[in-house]
């Protein structure tokens, strides 16, 4: 059993042809992931990584039956991308995109909901499900089978913290990348119930940053959770006001703060690992 990836599967990539479309295609097809089609307007018939292109989501879907989405479409025209794909019938939508504009984003997740659709990103890395494959950028290699699901808001965090992970000898049910922005298409919480309902996940590693009121609002849910979640809150030394990395990693008055987070993820008793280092150990300790 797994969360959001199996070996049903099937993807599209949107923006195929593009540099980033073209190299993080071959990465997904040697990790195993089933790639079917790519979408890339006024080149369908072409073939890019020997996957057939198509002119639109639609006709993709309708000739392989691709259910899933990876889109690797500029800012401009990403949220459009979304929203071609949700429209499709794409139950499984992966926006690698940064910079989306917020307007453009507000539109793209009506529509996503609207057809009942599942967003990850954008401003994400993907997800990655070990002996399946991979959606997205992640680095396969550093991952190992095992009972620990992952959520992160930072790229760059899940690739350091899965490595740990793997060299400390911990594997990884399904690891997600959630995105950076201010508006994203799942919340922690999200993730988490899948992971709650996933009978080959024992625990769960929940990494957040400054920035919203998303990892508070997980901590009301942890409380009523059966499994173990360990958490790590980046970004503590974050000066108020000031941007870090992410759009959405930033502090507005007194909300979004690290010490808030911390303090909300403790009243639901969940180990908070001071480093990134200190995750493996609070893991063995609850597993």
């Amino acid at each position: 059993m797994s969360i959001l990836m199996d070996h049903t599967t099937r993807v599209v990539v949107q923006g195929i042809t593009g540099r980033e479309g073209q190299f993080h295609t071959r990465t997904m097809l040697a990790a195993g992931t089933k790639i079917v089609a790519g979408v890339t307007p006024g080149k369908g018939g072409q073939t890019c990584a020997n996957v057939p292109v198509f002119e639109s989501v639609a006709l993709a879907k309708a000739v392989t039956d691709a259910n899933a989405s990876c889109i690797f479409v500029p800012p401009a025209g990403a949220a459009d991308a979304i929203m071609e794909a949700a429209s499709a019938g794409i139950s499984l939508i992966v926006c690698i995109t940064e910079g989306i504009p917020v307007i453009d984003m507000t539109r793209a997740l009506l529509v996503v909901r609207e057809h009942h659709a599942r967003l990850i990103g954008p401003n994400c890395p993907g997800l990655c499900t070990p002996g399946y494959g991979k959606i997205g950028i992640i680095p396969y290699h550093i991952f190992m089978p095992g009972p620990v699901g992952f959520i992160s808001r930072s790229g760059t965090l899940t690739y350091e913290l899965i490595a740990l992970l793997t060299q400390a000898g911990i594997g990884q049910s399904t690891c997600i990348g959630i995105g950076g922005d201010p508006i994203i298409g799942s919340t922690f919480i999200d993730y988490l119930q899948l992971f709650e309902a996933d009978a080959d996940t024992k625990a769960v590693v929940m990494c957040g940053e400054i920035g919203g009121s998303d990892e508070e609002d997980a901590a009301e849910y942890i409380k009523t959770m059966h499994k173990p979640v360990v958490a790590f809150i980046s970004g503590r030394t974050a000066p108020a006001g000031k941007r870090m990395g992410h759009a959405g990693a930033i502090i507005s008055g007194k909300t979004g703060t690290a010490q808030g987070k911390v303090a909300a993820l403790q009243a639901a008793r969940v180990p908070i690992a001071e480093t990134i280092f200190d995750i493996p150990t609070l893991l063995k300790e609850v597993l």
